[in-house]
């Protein structure tokens, strides 16, 4: 039998991300809560890889909740800006004289993406991809990850309202439409977070 069962605290405050995981655990019987529904509050990212933070996260969220935790760390690896955001992804939405994720400026963070490329000249590359890690916790100390990846480029101006973060400049691989654009199942059928749950649903409920 599967250690995933029952309730699962999804350590974000994310409800973008949350229905995302949610929706991809609702097979498998998994009750999803958020870390934010719970009132739990978000420990410092203090890592400068996606594993290490990923798995703080979940650790915090299991330690001050007695349950199993899923954190996802996750950010856009720009080539051209030697994987920048990368780990620092939502570190470059914020507006500082904001709190919590609702202060985050997603605009201002693809803006400033654009910028960086626009200072290389014309013919810089736009290859990225978004990288995921899921890392689950569970009260007696065990652990799992799962490392997910989704190649494309990026495009200007953003288009799309149905993602959030970078989706909307994110152009997957084989396709014309940004993550923004895509039907959110089909966004999900292809997306890094996806390609990292194949990975927990086959070690999981395999």
């Amino acid at each position: 039998m599967s250690r995933l069962h029952g309730q699962l605290v999804i350590a974000t405050h994310n409800p973008g991300k949350l229905r995302e995981i949610a929706a991809l655990l609702a097979p498998y019987g998994v009750e999803c809560v958020s870390a934010g529904d719970l009132g739990l509050d978000e420990p410092e990212e203090i890592h400068d890889n996606f594993i290490d933070n990923a798995l703080l996260k979940a650790r915090y969220a299991t330690e001050k909740s007695g349950l199993p935790a899923l954190a996802d760390d996750s950010g856009l690896c720009v080539e051209a800006l030697g994987g920048r955001p990368g780990v620092y992804t939502a570190d470059w939405a914020e507006r500082h004289w904001y709190e919590g994720p609702e202060g985050r400026d997603w605009f201002m963070a693809m803006g400033k993406v654009e910028g960086l490329l626009c200072e290389q000249g014309p013919d810089v590359g736009r290859a990225a991809h978004f990288a995921c890690v899921l890392a689950i916790t569970w009260p007696d100390g065990v652990h799992a990850v799962y490392e997910g990846r989704a190649d494309g480029k990026l495009t200007w101006p953003p288009r799309g309202k149905l993602g959030f973060g970078f989706d909307p400049v994110f152009v997957p691989l084989g396709y014309e439409q940004t993550f923004s654009e895509l039907d959110p199942a089909e966004k999900n059928r292809i997306s890094h977070r996806s390609n990292a749950f194949a990975k927990l649903v086959a070690d999981q409920f395999g």
